[in-house]
């Protein structure tokens, strides 16, 4: 690899040991992918995928220590991903011994470690950090180092930024450092389309089923996707982006998507065209009956799956201020014309401090709270990683949820009729 002086300088200890350790790390992985040379992050801010404090996490928080102590934070201040525990959440008593006394023991000593690298502030955790409430919105252009695999699409698809998908230790050290290797999505070559997506679709695909079947069929490379625009238009504001965050998400856990292309919508689709597209690109199309055959194919890995819901999770990725809002018009609508007053499941809607601060602003917040919703900023995947609730009957419309727990995977329509009928089905 071809370094410069100040990275050569790095290499060879002119910061010190640890940060010499540092670029090294970098370097090697790298070279690991064939890159030729490191890059400058450019973003203003960093983000963290690792935001638990499993007990079984030592060797990071020790290699965190290491870090702190040499003084090789981060160059940004950096946001983090949400918390995996949060008082609000209905959980049993021995659901809490295991969550704080086993799991995430190390929570606090972990967040104090956090702050000490540049944490940018004790609200910023979320999976959403692009959002607007937020306030860590990466430029088109910017070279990011992140982890989060439902940010890190949505930064280069929607945004124009450019990151690979990052480890979690990889990305805070390319902070550290303020380098990363180029190669993959931050080449021009690595972002062009390999795959033609058609979406033939008579009604709206489901952003979250849509972004399943594509993930699963595209694996870790790039589609460039038409006909999506007849549904979501071609205009980057609050519905299409919200639609794209899931859809997204849905490509990057499904599969392992890092950039996607719309036709006529996404920044680099509407400047270049289908000349992102790469010669011999693979086709998938993608009707309703696909889109229900994938749907009919997801595994139920309740222990009883005729088991009536005990809990539901809306929001993985952290919904947005138009997606809460949306969801308490029809919930409340749904339980008016049911007759009843309150939602006939447990439900907890998750979304970032900021958003949920914005929410609280307006006249749906004391109506969603009355329906008996509960809204938290805590990570439904961290919650439904304790071993008792994996054995509980959880529906979620989350794909990225479903395919990293037991959860299972209802659309929001079935979502919504579910929670506000009296006999839950």
């Amino acid at each position: 690899m071809n370094l410069t002086p100040e990275q050569q300088a790095l290499l060879n200890g002119e910061k010190g040991e640890v940060m010499a350790k540092v670029m090294k790390t970098m370097v090697m992985y790298g070279d690991a992918f064939n890159a030729e040379r490191m890059v400058p992050v450019t973003s203003e801010y960093g983000h963290t995928v690792l935001s638990f404090g499993l007990a079984i996490m030592k060797p990071v928080q020790d290699l965190f220590q290491q870090l702190i102590d040499a003084g090789c934070v981060s160059k940004q201040k950096f946001t983090a991903d949400p918390r995996p525990m949060e008082s609000v959440i209905p959980t049993s008593f021995l659901e809490d011994v295991v969550f704080k006394k086993i799991m995430y023991s190390a929570q606090d000593s972990f967040e104090k470690q956090l702050q000490e690298l540049g944490l940018l502030t004790n609200d910023g955790y979320t999976c959403t950090c692009y959002l607007d409430q937020v306030g860590n919105k990466p430029k088109k252009g910017d070279v990011l180092s992140w982890a989060e695999s439902s940010a890190v699409v949505y930064a280069n698809s929607v945004l124009g930024a450019k990151c690979n998908r990052n480890s979690g230790i990889i990305e805070l050290m390319g902070s550290v450092c303020g380098f990363v290797p180029e190669f993959g999505l931050l080449t021009d070559e690595g972002r062009k389309a390999t795959w033609i997506v058609e979406v033939n679709c008579k009604n709206r695909p489901e952003p979250q089923l849509l972004g399943s079947a594509i993930g699963m069929k595209v694996m870790d490379e790039v589609p460039y996707v038409k006909g999506l625009d007849k549904w979501i238009g071609t205009e980057l504001n609050d519905a299409a982006c919200t639609y794209l965050k899931d859809f997204g998400a849905a490509t990057a856990s499904n599969g392992s998507v890092g950039l996607y292309h719309i036709a006529n919508l996404t920044p680099e689709a509407v400047e270049q065209g289908e000349a992102l597209i790469k010669e011999g690109a693979q086709v998938y199309v993608i009707d309703d009956a696909e889109l229900e055959r994938v749907k009919n194919n997801y595994p139920v890995i309740w222990k009883d799956p005729n088991a009536k819901p005990e809990l539901c999770f809306v929001g993985c990725p952290h919904m947005t201020l138009k997606q809460i809002t949306d969801w308490t018009i029809a919930i409340g609508e749904e339980l008016k014309k049911n007759g009843i007053g309150k939602v006939t499941v447990p439900t907890v809607f998750t979304a970032s401090k900021g958003v949920i601060a914005e929410f609280e602003k307006t006249v749906y917040a004391p109506l969603l709270k009355g329906y008996g919703v509960i809204v938290s900023s805590i990570c439904p995947l961290m919650y439904m990683n304790n071993p008792l609730c994996k054995k509980k009957a959880v529906i979620t419309a989350s794909n990225k949820l479903r395919t990293y727990s037991t959860a299972r995977y209802y659309t929001e329509a079935d979502i919504l009729r579910t929670i506000t009928t009296k006999e839950a089905k």
